[in-house]
This record gives C-alpha cells, structure tokens and sequence, in this order.
C-alpha cells in the first residue's frame, strides 16, 4: 500500500465515523451525584465557601488591624501613653497566642503534612518576642508593629498550610 491509498483509506474511515457519540449508559446520575455532592460542600462552608477555619483567621486578621490602626494615633501622644500602647500590644500578642492554641485544637485529629512545622513555629515565636523586646524600647515604631502582625500572619499561615487536607491544597 503506498502512502497516497493509505492516506487515502484513513480519510475514508475517517468520514465514515459517526460525527456524534451516545454514552453507553445514563450520566444524569453522575451528574446528580456531583451537584449533591457539591451542595454538601457548600453547606459545610456557611454557604460562601469560607470554613470555619478560614473564619477564624479572618476574624484574627480583623483584630489585629484593628489594633494597629488604633495605635498608630498614639505615635503622637506623650510618654506616659507608651505604656498604654505595650499593653495593646501585650494584649495582642495574647489574643494571638489564643488564636494559634484554638487552630491547634481544631487541627488535632488531622495529620501534619510535614515533620518539623513545630520548629518552624518556634522559630516564628522566637521572630515576634525579639520585635515585642524591641518594641518594649520603642511602642510606637509602626515599623516594628507592622513586623510583628507578619509574623503573626505566618504563624497562622503556617498551622493552616501544614494541616490543610490533600484536596486543598490542589
């Protein structure tokens, strides 16, 4: 067969095919399975596609601006006002240290993805009680506060990322 007949015999069974192809079996079930399975999602995550955990380090984030943007004004005020801002700061870094052993506890049937997160969160505890001793000498550094919301972020950041179920992570 030369090379011309056999182009010739491809393009005929070519045109001969069917140009439309009916499923071997119904696929509304499938399908009816998927949107169901989809809803049962989106009920899981209060309807908008947020879960509880998300919730919780949106809130968190929520405070933690809020507290920076009300001690920024206080950049202005005398002395006497710096141990008024630490303590906003004391009063942060609480709430945050509440917010990491809350996400742990929600965490705690879940297997971490890796082995030394621990260290990695130690060492981001380690990062923010060098900026609060530094922030200690000077409250009012935005800089410096600035610093220590990041660090908390990724320590959040970091609990969530290391337990975050195989789908999620697509």
């Amino acid at each position: 067969m030369t090379m011309r007949n056999f182009e010739e015999h491809l393009s005929e069974q070519i045109d001969s095919l069917a140009t439309e192809k009916q499923p071997e079996r119904d696929l509304f079930r499938g399908v009816e399975l998927g949107i169901e399975a989809g809803t049962n999602q989106v009920k899981k995550t209060h309807g908008h596609g947020v879960t509880n955990n998300q919730w919780l380090a949106i809130a968190a984030s929520v405070c933690l601006v809020t507290v920076i943007w009300l001690s920024a004004p206080l950049a202005f005020k005398t002395e006497s006002t710096q141990t008024d801002t630490y303590a906003l700061i004391e009063a942060l870094s609480t709430q945050q240290q509440q917010q990491v052993n809350s996400l742990l506890a929600s965490y705690e049937s879940t297997p971490a993805l890796t082995q030394d997160w621990q260290q990695q969160l130690k060492e981001l505890d380690d990062a923010a009680n060098a900026v609060k001793l530094a922030l200690k000498e000077d409250p009012d550094n935005s800089a410096l506060i600035k610093m220590l919301h990041h660090v908390y972020q990724q320590q959040i950041a970091l609990i969530e990322r290391v337990h975050a179920p195989k789908w999620q992570q697509i």
